[in-house]
């Protein structure tokens, strides 16, 4: 192994194990000696490769949290590539699936989680990142894909179409993250058939609740993605 191997190691490593931390006890929570201590390493190979604790902080988020998040965008564009005749329903269906069943592992998402509710209870500048860079794009992308599915003559004001597709971004967000939770609520184990059931259930509550307008008339989700 030469040189450069051995320091590309000791990188990942430090990465790795300040991911864990920050996660587990968020930015204020953690000191660069409990990182270090955990990555076997010296104050000196985190400031070699980082500067300081806030920039290591930010490559968390750069280097781990961000390709994460586009691994999910990814999935929900292939799927919505994939379809013929792309509908309301379905791509709220791809989207709920891209969370709910894919591709994060289950370690995975716990990690994305945990860094996202540290960061998002004590602000810092990890969240204008991931603002810029991946909610305010994903965000606009999802929403203009919805507005572009809406039946010609059907006008929605800027405001109440991002409440939608916020609402619905909120509730794949929720049965996604709050595993937990939801399991002790429902009785049930997130195994594929639940992601499945929970899948369908987001497009009904979704297409039925859609901006106020009555989808059945409209013909918007005349094919329930539950029922096929």
């Amino acid at each position: 192994m030469t040189q450069v191997d051995d320091t590309d190691s000791l990188r990942e490593r430090i990465l790795s194990q300040a991911e864990v931390l920050f996660a587990d006890k968020g930015y204020q929570g953690v000191s660069v000696r409990e990182i270090t201590a955990a990555a076997d390493c010296n104050v000196a190979a985190v400031n070699y490769h980082f500067g300081n604790k806030q920039n290591l902080y930010l490559e968390v988020f750069r280097a781990r949290w961000l390709p994460r998040a586009k691994r999910l965008h990814e999935c929900f564009r292939r799927s919505l590539a994939s379809q013929d005749a792309p509908s309301p329903a379905s791509v709220i269906q791809a989207l709920a699936q891209a969370f709910l069943i894919g591709p994060l592992s289950d370690e995975e998402r716990h990690r994305h989680h945990q860094l996202m509710v540290r960061e998002l209870w004590e602000p810092t500048e990890a969240l204008e990142v991931v603002a810029d860079q991946v909610m305010g794009p994903f965000f606009r992308e999802f929403t203009d894909t919805l507005r572009l599915l809406m039946p010609k003559g059907i006008g929605v004001e800027e405001e109440r179409m991002a409440f939608s597709a916020l609402s619905i971004l909120g509730m794949v967000l929720y049965f996604n993250f709050a595993r937990v939770a939801v399991t002790r609520i429902t009785g049930c184990e997130y195994d594929l058939a639940f992601k499945n059931r929970l899948v369908a259930h987001i497009v009904r509550f979704s297409c039925g609740g859609l901006d106020g307008i009555r989808t059945r008339r409209l013909g918007l989700c005349q094919q329930d993605p539950g029922d096929a």
